[in-house]
């Protein structure tokens, strides 16, 4: 049986996916910072399915311990990912600095995916196939400041959140560069303008269905196509091209350099 991580997995595409997943028979591992709605989605996919392999953990994304807890608590139930749907992601209109000094959307929606993929890594490709998904958007950033990532020069919400699906895309390039021979499949995709409580709150109401940016992310996740697609990004399932920049090899080299030193990891690791 394989197993699959989905961060983010309370709500809106997450949850979704979390539900289309399960009734294909895998065992799901749901992801959320708040235990109350992690319980409560364990038990509505349990209502779903009463065979449901349903397994839960609880991390912040904001805090770098919190997500080294989340892996120790993946060991202690001895459970190893076989794909990581690294879903999880947050507008902020206002500038928030998280007490380790880091930006929150930055963190949340890119630094997290980066630190928990890396810490994993040994165990996915454990894995007979492999995969990584994050999900970026078309609101890519076609620029990039490294010394601005904390937004300390000028912040704007919506290019702090433009600037972290960039970065989503650029990792996911660079991870394909470095682990593609050793079996890795990684995507990135952009799931739709999809009626969530990000859309809502970064945009206001409209949007599809999540029904629909599920279909994507379940797409990603298990179709027999995706191999062919690898280290690529995809818009409505197929692949297409992401801005000028993420096919910089410097960039992706220089963000994986920064964010391997922001979270404490090895730069060769």
């Amino acid at each position: 049986m394989k197993t699959i991580l989905i961060t983010g997995a309370t709500d809106g595409i997450g949850k979704q996916t979390a539900k289309l997943i399960s009734a294909q028979g895998l065992r799901v591992i749901i992801h959320g910072r708040n235990a109350q709605k992690v319980n409560q989605t364990v038990d509505e996919l349990k209502r779903q399915d009463i065979h449901a392999n349903i397994e839960y953990l609880i991390a912040d994304f904001e805090d770098f311990n919190s997500i080294d807890q989340l892996i120790d608590d993946l060991h202690k139930k001895q459970l190893k990912p076989d794909i990581l749907l690294n879903n999880a992601g947050i507008i902020e209109l206002n500038r928030e600095i998280l007490p380790n000094g880091i930006e929150k959307t930055f963190m949340v929606n890119y630094l997290a995916s980066y630190y928990l993929t890396r810490r994993l890594m040994p165990v996915l490709l454990q894995s007979t196939n492999p995969r990584v998904i994050n999900v970026s958007s078309m609101a890519q950033a076609r620029t990039i400041d490294f010394d601005n990532l904390t937004g300390k020069k000028n912040f704007d919400g919506y290019e702090s959140y433009a600037l972290s699906k960039l970065c989503n895309v650029l990792f996911t390039y660079k991870l394909h560069r470095k682990f593609g021979d050793s079996g890795l499949k990684v995507v990135c995709l952009h799931p739709g303008m999809i009626n969530t409580k990000l859309l809502r709150t970064g945009w206001g109401s409209g949007g599809a269905t999540v029904e629909l940016g599920a279909k994507h992310e379940v797409f990603a996740a298990l179709s027999a196509e995706m191999p062919e697609f690898n280290g690529q990004y995809l818009l409505n399932s197929r692949p297409s091209k992401s801005v000028a920049i993420s096919y910089d090899t410097r960039v992706q080299d220089r963000l994986w350099q920064i964010s391997a030193k922001l979270t404490g990891l090895d730069e060769d690791g």
